[in-house]
C-alpha cells in the first residue's frame, strides 16, 4: 500500500489495485496434466489452485481491508461465499456441450470455482491462502480426503509426477473415452454429491438442457461452512490420522 499526497504535504493511504480475476476456465496445462494422470486429478487441481489462486485470494482480502478497515473477517467470508456461491450456480452451462466433454467441463469448472472460495474465506479469515497446506486443506475439506495425512501424502505423488513427467502421453495409451470418464469421475467427487449425479445424468441425450440451469449452489454452501469452520479465527484444525 502506498500514500497519495493531499493539501498540507500530508499523506492518506492508497489502497491497493484491484487484483486481476483469474479465468473461470481451468487452465489448459492443467487439463492436461490431469488427463494425463486422472488418479490424481484433485490433486493436481489442489496444487494449481494454490498457485494460481492464492495470490488473487491474497490481494482481494488486502485490498478488502484497505478500503474498509472496520470489515470483520465474517463480513468478508460473506461477501467470497456470496460471490462464488452464485458462479457455481451458473457453472453448469459453462461448456455448452452435451455428452462425456460437456459433463466433465462442468465439473472441472465447479471443483475451480469451489477451491476459489476455500481460498478466498481463508484470506478473509487471516490465514495464508498461498500456503502449501491450503492445498490439502481443499482435499479434505471437498472430501476427496478424509485426514490431512492422507491428502498430504497424495499430493507429494502428484507433484512428484508433474515434476518428473512420469505420465506424459499416458492418455494416449489407452481409449480416451475411458480416460475422459475417470477423470469426470474424480472430478465430480470433488464437487460434491449433487455435481456426481448431475455428471452422470448429463450422459444420457438430452439431459444437457436441463442440466444447463441446475444449481450447485447447495454443495457449494456446504463446503462454505466447512471452509468457515476451519479457517474461523485463524485457525485450522483439519483432522490428522490416528496414531497405532
Amino acid at each position: 500500500m502506498t500514500d497519495s499526497p493531499v493539501d498540507g504535504g500530508s499523506t492518506v493511504p492508497t489502497p491497493p489495485a484491484a487484483p486481476q480475476d483469474a479465468p473461470d476456465a481451468l487452465p489448459a496445462t492443467l487439463w492436461d496434466r490431469m488427463r494425463d494422470d486422472p488418479q490424481y486429478a484433485p490433486e493436481h487441481l489442489a496444487l494449481e489452485a494454490v498457485r494460481r489462486l492464492g495470490p488473487e485470494a491474497a490481494q482481494w482480502a488486502a485490498r478488502e481491508r484497505a478500503l474498509r478497515p472496520d470489515i470483520v473477517a465474517d463480513e468478508l467470508a460473506d461477501q467470497a461465499i456470496r460471490r462464488f456461491v452464485n458462479r457455481a450456480r451458473l457453472s453448469g452451462a459453462v461448456s455448452g456441450a452435451a455428452g462425456l466433454p460437456g459433463a466433465v467441463i462442468d465439473v472441472g469448472v465447479l471443483a475451480w470455482t469451489q477451491a476459489r472460495l476455500v481460498l478466498h474465506v481463508a484470506a478473509a479469515h487471516g490465514v495464508d491462502p498461498t500456503h502449501p497446506d491450503r492445498a490439502a486443506d481443499l482435499l479434505v475439506l471437498q472430501k476427496v480426503h478424509k485426514v490431512a495425512e492422507s491428502a498430504r501424502l497424495a499430493l507429494g505423488v502428484a507433484a512428484g509426477r508433474e515434476r518428473a513427467g512420469a505420465l506424459f502421453g499416458m492418455a494416449g495409451e489407452r481409449p480416451l473415452g475411458k480416460v475422459m470418464l475417470q477423470l469426470g469421475v474424480r472430478l465430480a467427487r470433488m464437487a460434491g454429491v449433487r455435481a456426481a449425479k448431475r455428471f452422470f445424468a448429463k450422459l444420457v441425450p438430452g439431459a444437457a438442457i436441463i442440466l444447463g440451469t441446475w444449481a450447485n449452489s447447495s454443495a457449494t454452501k456446504d463446503l462454505a461452512d466447512r471452509s468457515r469452520a476451519l479457517y474461523r479465527g485463524g485457525a485450522r484444525r483439519l483432522p490428522e490420522q490416528r496414531q497405532p
